[in-house]
């Protein structure tokens, strides 16, 4: 009998990536799932491209790198359920799975990790800051542009490591601090309980993030039925789900792939979803836009906000600053 079934008693197979990041929010969903079913949960761990390269993410062809594998495991069987972090997953729906939830998100921010205590203002002229991130490096030019931005690829520690050193371990050799900053989700941290590291939150309305950055997305078959489906319904978060929603369709009505520097922040409040966007140059530079619509019962406004949000920021000139397959 399938882990979706009723009346089930093997474990329920949760897939997830190798990383102590995803291990560590994975046992989060899994925890929720057992409280809920009642089934013990097995998480099985799964190897992705984005784990096994260090090629910059543009040139592995962004989006999907860390998901692939996790999905081609959940299509062949080879587990029930699987726990991505969202802002990984692809805007475009798969035909065969749902995403079946997504719990309450986590702080969304962006976090500096300095050595001795620094802020991003305090960084001498030349500091060394390390980002991945093509949306990070384009805010990093446009509010230090006298700054060293290193491309970094890595886990968690690895890049702490690169800032504060680390000592060698059983398991691995030691880390050389060669940074004098780098640029981290604080939701990781948090996750990692490594927050303590964190020397400035950078804040959303002048840092916005990827869209769906501290949300995590819990796919399944889009047959999933019974106690798993009924545990996910009692997971997933609506107020997130709108939230993020709308900041990915921003994402998928302007075409903008990993090497496109942009950032999509949505929240509901008083019944409004409130949405804003910025897109930027390499150099920086930079066009915003924001709107707000009514929640209901009847309607999610996401779509239509992230519309308004698009036009807006192509009017305004995103095209000719960002890669954008949306221009029109």
């Amino acid at each position: 009998m399938s882990a979706g079934s009723a009346g089930t008693t093997a474990p329920i197979r949760l897939g997830t990536r190798g990383s102590a990041l995803a291990l560590a929010q994975s046992q989060r969903v899994a925890d929720s799932i057992a409280a809920r079913t009642g089934s013990p949960v097995e998480l099985v761990t799964i190897s992705t491209l984005g784990d096994r390269s260090t090629a910059p993410l543009e040139s592995l062809g962004g989006a999907g790198v860390f998901v692939t594998a996790v999905r081609e495991a959940l299509l062949a069987g080879e587990c029930d359920v699987v726990v991505h972090s969202l802002k990984d997953l692809p805007t475009a729906p798969h035909p065969e799975l749902r995403i079946s939830a997504i719990p309450k998100r986590a702080d969304a921010r962006d976090a500096l990790v300095a050595r001795d205590g620094l802020t991003l203002e305090q960084l001498p002229p030349g500091a060394r800051v390390g980002t991945g991130s093509p949306r990070r490096r384009a805010q990093l030019r446009r509010r230090r542009d006298d700054l060293e931005v290193v491309d970094l690829r890595g886990n968690v520690d690895t890049r702490i490591g690169r800032v504060l050193g680390s000592e060698p371990t059983v398991d691995r050799e030691g880390v050389e601090a060669d940074l004098d900053a780098v640029v981290l989700a604080v939701a990781g941290l948090e996750r990692l309980g490594r927050d303590d590291v964190i020397t400035e939150h950078l804040g959303i309305a002048g840092w916005p993030t990827a869209p769906g950055q501290g949300a995590l997305a819990v796919e399944t078959l889009a047959s999933v039925s019974g106690p798993l489906r009924s545990a996910l319904q009692g997971i997933d978060h609506a107020a997130t789900r709108t939230s993020v929603e709308a900041e990915r369709a921003v994402l998928r009505l302007l075409e903008a792939g990993c090497s496109a520097p942009l950032g999509a922040n949505a929240f509901i409040d008083g019944g409004m979803l409130f949405l804003a966007a910025r897109v930027y140059s390499d150099a920086g530079e930079q066009v915003s836009a924001a709107h707000a619509l009514y929640v209901d019962d009847t309607r999610t406004p996401g779509e239509d906000a992230a519309k308004r949000v698009v036009d807006e920021l192509l009017e305004l000139g995103a095209a000719d600053l960002a890669p954008l397959g949306g221009a029109r």
